[in-house]
């Protein structure tokens, strides 16, 4: 609000200040959450999953060309594909493992260290998914840190390999981090496929049909008897009935 000087009230300097720091709040918030970032965030240890990578433009001027995803082989991880993202080339780099990777599916020696899209392009405001498939997730780690290269078309180079420390938590380029849960008995039932503990219910459920079944057929044979017991008594007292009729008549002749 203006003075009739034309000058800025105290009412005025205040609605221009909150407004400044609620601006400046929200770029401060918009720059924040404009990292390269892995979901889902968490997952348990020796699980299969797919990950998802966002990355996003950042620059005013410029697309990103290329991403560069290291994949950590401290704790290494036996199988490591790549989803096509249309007009993306993807590039698989591995590394022989000092010691052999042993899983389900067999012994691994090499493992990919090393994921790259090339030949796309991100503009500016817009973001992409690139997707990794990862079997299994290693069960000797509490997290993976996927550290990652972001190129613009400008040259302008993006590290995404900072980590948060106790002196600073947000750091101005987080690595993505997923953590590692340790596995539950239903993750474990899960990998291992459907119970078998369906198959006695099954049987428990086939035999008390069968006795239902037989208990049917009981009560069936046991009316079956009554109709025919009941049909012979009706007979047998018609006979009677005639029977004494005819004494009657003997008796009056």
């Amino acid at each position: 609000m203006l003075s009739s000087f034309g000058v800025p009230t105290r009412r005025g300097r205040r609605v221009a200040a909150v407004a400044a720091l609620t601006l400046t709040g929200l770029a401060i918030a918009s720059t924040a959450s404009a990292h390269v970032t892995v979901s889902p965030g968490s997952l348990p240890q020796g699980s299969t999953a797919e990950l998802t990578f966002k990355v996003p433009d950042e620059e005013a001027n410029a697309n990103t060309v290329e991403l560069q995803l290291q994949i950590p082989t401290d704790h290494p991880i036996a199988q490591v594909l790549a989803k096509p993202v249309p007009g993306w080339t993807v590039t698989l780099h591995t590394v022989k493992l000092a010691k052999p990777l042993t899983t389900d599916d067999g012994t691994f020696t090499t493992a990919v260290d090393e994921v790259d899209w090339t030949g796309g392009s991100i503009a500016p405001g817009q973001y992409q998914d690139f997707q990794i498939s990862v079997d299994p997730l290693p069960s000797d780690a509490d997290q993976l840190v996927f550290k990652a290269v972001q190129t613009y078309s400008d040259g302008n180079v993006v590290r995404w390999i900072d980590l948060s420390s106790s002196t600073d938590t947000d750091p101005e380029h987080p690595a993505p981090v997923l953590t590692l849960t340790p596995a539950s008995d239903s993750d474990s039932d899960a990998a291992a496929g459907p119970s078998t503990s369906a198959a006695p219910a099954a049987r428990s459920g086939t035999s008390a049909s069968a006795s239902s079944g037989s208990s049917s057929s009981s009560g069936d044979g046991l009316g079956v008897a009554g109709l025919v017991l009941g049909a012979i008594g009706a007979i047998a007292g018609v006979g009677a009935l005639l029977t004494a009729r005819k004494n009657r008549q003997g008796s009056s002749q």
